[in-house]
């Protein structure tokens, strides 16, 4: 069996990036790119590029990592800027591996105990099945290829299953190689593979004859294995919705269906491993005449190792994965990071954002666990299933760029290089801000909204609660407007989807809080318009409404409202830093002739994750379904799209009929039939 492990497999060429672009640096780019690179490569550690909105940092990054070739971990601070980076960082390098990490779940409640009220919160998660498969993807990437550019939110620094046993578990395969089919089938479903003959989705297998069709969990294509004898005779790519041929394959890694998985061995090794932590956890609550604990210790941790041992799984495995992989207490877990190994670029954007949130990470999961620890509900080891520390984290980077308009102290302190990009390529002034008085703000924000949209621009509102947005969205629909509002409660698809429809125009005004700052590219908005500015905070700090500001600086009518009665010494440096950028940056259109103009991208550009998947509106309040109640007339599509389409269909009839919506399997099952009957698919 072991020959026939992941050995060697991994691709040992140097990487190569090829960046896809139909536009050429200028402005600061240039200087900025030769500046960074340079640093990097004479042994930097640490660089920020400093960049206005709309100077195209993101281009400037790109640029970066086709220069200096090595593999690329970008991370953002919220999911629905990961989604847009992802989708950029994508179409310039369409010949690699660009990847998409982001937590898998829809919805988390973690684990807690109060014991003011005694109350214990038990875990409750809905995990995301497309998110799942771009977090597999990653991983299996990162193990096969060096061409690879990671877009990951911060809960990359969360732990996984070591890069070492996730590796010694894929599967090497390849025509000509002896393999009996039963050892094969043998193998899927110890990585956690389920053969399912009838039902073909990821994470899944079946058999027909001579021939073993797999469904990785991390792909859109399956994969065919043909046999003759105990001889892998083909390997094939299909279709998995019309069953059809798509090329040959030369060979192939099979990775895990899941990420926390290990051989069988392992798991029994940790199973004794909890056996006597257990033993020595209760003695120690004995003695202290903890018998409440002790005994709630000794049923829970019990039952989870009889699932473990007859099962392979338990619910919250996580909270044993250090006994489970033989780490020893205290150690930080292995990570994605890990999966990088040594040499390897860490884009931080927005970094005044994303680093604090990177720091805060461990004290929080660290607080609420020992809570569970000191009474009965968890072993010590689970407070070792934990994010990095800062420190952790910041002693695996070999080098960092730091992205930011506004760099925080940290950044600022530790960078041996800055770059500074001040000039927009398109020419645009940093927008004209507008103080305004409180008094009937709301009546104003109204006319302005409705001056916009007859321009046919789009308007940000930022508000200072969640609360103050879904009211304000409300009023604003109560009398005619067609907004949205957008905030933390939403997902990370249903963020995407409400940002491109305000781009296509389903709406005109928006309405956030903290959602519509940093790196947000809109080109339609026209108006940025910001409510109780002078209420000094960390919404309406310098930082805060310099990021805020910056969402309409990628049009030549952007202007920024600030309500306010008075000027706060926030709100004097946002006019004085844009008043200062707006004079260098006419100074250099006109030594250039540049005439400024607006930000053009197509629609077919925008922030979606999953490409050819787009979402009808859904009423705010109804549950969304991912990736949505997908309506497609079948005419004048890419084929790509098409099959894309008809596999969330299906996806989306089966999940009605496990609910027993029978009637809209039903529907969604004659529009798959419609569709297939169109393009010829089905037969």
């Amino acid at each position: 069996m072991l020959e026939t492990r992941f050995e060697n497999e991994v691709n040992t060429a140097p990487a190569h990036f090829r960046l896809v672009s139909a536009y050429a640096p200028t402005g600061d780019q240039p200087e900025a790119i030769d500046t960074l690179v340079e640093a990097f490569q004479k042994g930097a550690g640490r660089a920020i590029l400093r960049g206005v909105t709309g100077s195209g940092k993101t281009f400037t990054m790109a640029n970066v990592i086709a220069r200096f070739q090595r593999p690329t971990l970008v991370i953002s601070h919220n999911k629905t800027l990961a989604a847009q980076l992802y989708a950029e960082l994508k179409a310039f390098f369409p010949d690699n591996a660009v990847e998409y990490f982001i937590s898998y779940y829809d919805y988390y409640q973690p684990e807690a105990y109060l014991p003011q009220t005694d109350t214990y919160i038990e875990k409750d998660a809905s995990i995301n099945e497309d998110l799942e498969r771009f977090r597999l993807a990653a991983s299996h990437s990162l193990l096969g290829r060096k061409d690879v550019i990671i877009v990951a939110s911060v809960s990359c620094i969360y732990g996984l299953v070591s890069p070492e046993d996730y590796r010694g578990l894929m599967i090497a395969l390849r025509p000509g190689m002896e393999l009996p089919r039963e050892e094969l089938l043998e193998q899927l479903t110890e990585i956690q593979y389920q053969r399912n003959d009838y039902e073909p989705r990821p994470g899944v297998f079946r058999v027909r004859g001579d021939v073993v069709d797999i469904f990785p969990s991390y792909a859109t294509e399956g994969i065919r294995v043909s046999y003759f004898g105990d001889e892998i005779d083909a390997l094939q790519s299909f279709n998995t919705i019309s069953g059809k041929v798509t090329g040959a394959i030369p060979s192939c890694l099979i990775s895990p269906a899941k990420q926390f998985v290990m051989p069988r061995s392992q798991l029994l090794d940790g199973v004794e491993r909890i056996k006597a932590e257990l033993s020595e956890r209760l003695k120690e609550l004995d003695r202290e005449g903890k018998l409440l604990e002790e005994q709630r210790l000794r049923q829970r941790t019990e039952y989870d190792l009889a699932m473990l041992s007859e099962m392979g799984y338990c619910t919250g495995i996580e909270n044993y994965s250090a006994p489970l992989a033989g780490r020893l207490p205290g150690l930080p877990p292995p990570t994605l990071v890990d999966y990088f190994g040594k040499d390897f670029l860490c884009i931080i954007d927005e970094s005044h954002v994303t680093l604090p949130q990177i720091r805060a990470m461990y004290n929080g999961d660290q607080a609420r666990k020992q809570v569970l620890v000191d009474n009965g509900f968890r072993l010590p080891s689970a407070k070792d299933n934990r994010p990095l520390t800062f420190d952790e984290f910041d002693a695996r980077m070999p080098r960092i760029l730091y992205t930011s308009a506004t760099p925080g102290p940290h950044e600022r302190t530790v960078a041996e290089v800055e770059a500074e990009q001040v000039i927009r390529p398109t020419g645009l002034l940093d927008p004209v801000v507008e103080v305004r008085p409180l008094k009937n703000q709301i009546d104003d924000v109204m006319e302005e909204i409705r001056a916009a949209t007859e321009r046919g621009g789009r308007t940000l509102v930022a508000a200072l609660t969640k609360r103050s947005c879904e009211d304000l969205a409300q009023y604003l629909a109560d009398v005619g407007i067609k907004c949205e509002y957008l905030h933390s409660d939403i997902d990370a698809i249903e963020r995407v989807d409400i940002l491109g429809r305000l781009r296509k125009g389903d709406f005109d005004a928006l309405i956030g809080v903290n959602l519509l700052r940093e790196g947000l590219d809109l080109p339609e908005v026209t108006r940025v318009i910001i409510l109780d500015a002078d209420k000094e905070g960390f919404l309406r700090s310098e930082t805060a409404l310099v990021q805020t500001a910056g969402r309409c600086a990628r049009n030549t009518d952007g202007k920024v409202i600030l309500y306010a009665d008075e000027e706060t010494p926030a709100i004097k440096a946002l006019i004085a830093l844009t008043q200062r950028h707006r004079e260098r940056q006419s100074a250099y259109n006109a030594a250039n002739g540049i005439v400024p103009c607006s930000v053009k991208r197509a629609i077919n550009e925008d922030l979606q994750v999953m490409p050819g998947a787009e979402s009808e509106p859904v009423p705010r309040g109804k549950a969304r379904k991912v990736p949505g109640s997908l309506k497609v007339d079948g005419r004048g599509l890419p084929m790509e799209e098409v099959l894309q389409a008809m596999r969330d269909l299906e996806q989306e009839m089966r999940k009605a009929a496990e609910s027993l919506e029978f009637e809209r399997a039903a529907l969604l099952r004659d529009e798959l039939k419609t569709l297939r009957k169109t393009y010829g698919l089905d037969g």
